[in-house]
């Protein structure tokens, strides 16, 4: 059987199995541009038992387009906190602020249109406007990548932009003229829950088991091909919590580059000892009293890996230099990333 006529055979059989199997998410219940565009960029290297509920937050805030574009950035932070990839965020706002300049508020219909939005690429924009528009506009991201190259024993280098390409355009020739926002859902949900990227591929209950083709060889575990990934880089940070008053210190990273513009607990590059860091502190002006203890973490990026030591250290004096912070503040409007805030003082004693 040829590559598109398992392609075609996937098509019959997804519809029914879809409606009898997909789970029900939040942003499911409507085909609302906003709500499939924010549900998307906050599902980007994110499982979604954990987007539900920043998801029903987020909206519950900012419910439509115009505030969007016009909220507070640090609400949109604080609201993001824990998600990470902080620039999707800001990227949603300019894109939503694009949207109500250059297009009067509405959001465009044309796949081209939608993909020249900030944040927006190839697979996203296809997923609106299917989902939404119901659009001829293939979705292939990881997971339908791995449903295709096992339906079809496809060995190319999943990484290479023209192998993405040629499977959008072969499932975009074979998009029926209604009913394409269901089939990109489905073939969505295939992926992530049966034909899944971690472990066994749950074939006894895939619709495609019988036409799949490295199902019938056994050799599911070849695909997709991945190109070999570059080792992350390790960077040694130290980390210093400083509390004075019932208040930590607190200051924003630069505008540009990792974690760029967010809030975060003073650190220097490379580890100190617990003296170093007491002389640091007091080059500061906040007259440390001592440390109280030292806790060691990890942090993964995509690309980096931070080694890092924390030193909590009681002050006498709030000096300037540094925004301090009650717990309230903390946690209503000051959005610390994952890799700062498993420091902090209550989070720290569930998260060692």
């Amino acid at each position: 059987m040829e590559a598109t006529e398992r392609y075609a055979a996937l098509f019959r059989v997804l519809p029914g199995w879809f409606e009898a199997n997909m789970r029900d998410l939040p942003w499911r219940r409507d085909r609302e541009p906003y709500h499939v565009w924010l549900s998307e960029i906050m599902l980007q290297q994110t499982r979604v038992e954990a987007v539900k509920a920043y998801y029903v937050r987020f909206l519950a805030a900012v419910p439509d387009i115009p505030a969007l574009a016009a909220a507070d950035p640090e609400l949109l932070h604080k609201l993001w906190e824990g998600l990470g990839y902080y620039s999707r965020v800001r990227n949603l706002q300019k894109a939503a602020q694009t949207v109500m300049t250059d297009h009067g508020g509405v959001f465009p219909r044309s796949w081209e249109a939608v993909r020249a939005l900030p944040g927006i690429g190839d697979y996203t924009a296809g997923a609106i406007c299917s989902i939404c528009y119901d659009a001829p506009t293939p979705a292939v991201d990881g997971n339908v990548i791995r449903v295709l190259t096992r339906l079809t024993a496809d060995g190319r280098c999943t990484d290479e932009p023209c192998v993405k390409r040629d499977l959008r355009q072969r499932l975009a020739g074979l998009y029926p003229a209604a009913g394409a926002g269901s089939l990109t859902q489905a073939l969505m949900e295939l992926g992530a829950t049966v034909c899944v990227p971690n472990g066994e591929p749950r074939c006894v209950t895939c619709p495609a088991a019988g036409f799949c083709a490295a199902h019938a060889a056994g050799t599911w575990r070849s695909y997709p091909v991945r190109s070999e990934k570059r080792s992350r880089r390790t960077e040694d940070l130290t980390v210093l919590v400083l509390e004075c008053e019932g208040a930590l210190a607190l200051r924003k990273r630069g505008a540009a580059g990792l974690l760029a513009g967010l809030w975060e607990f003073p650190n220097v590059p490379g580890y100190l000892e617990a003296q170093q860091a007491l002389d640091l502190a007091a080059s500061w002006g906040l007259r440390p009293r001592g440390v109280e203890k030292m806790l060691a973490r990890t942090h993964v990026f995509t690309h980096v890996q931070w080694q890092m030591r924390c030193f909590y250290i009681s002050c006498a004096v709030q000096a300037a230099g540094f925004v301090w912070a009650d717990s309230a503040a903390l946690e209503e409007g000051c959005a610390l990333p994952t890799a700062f805030r498993m420091f902090r003082p209550e989070g720290e004693k569930t998260s060692g």
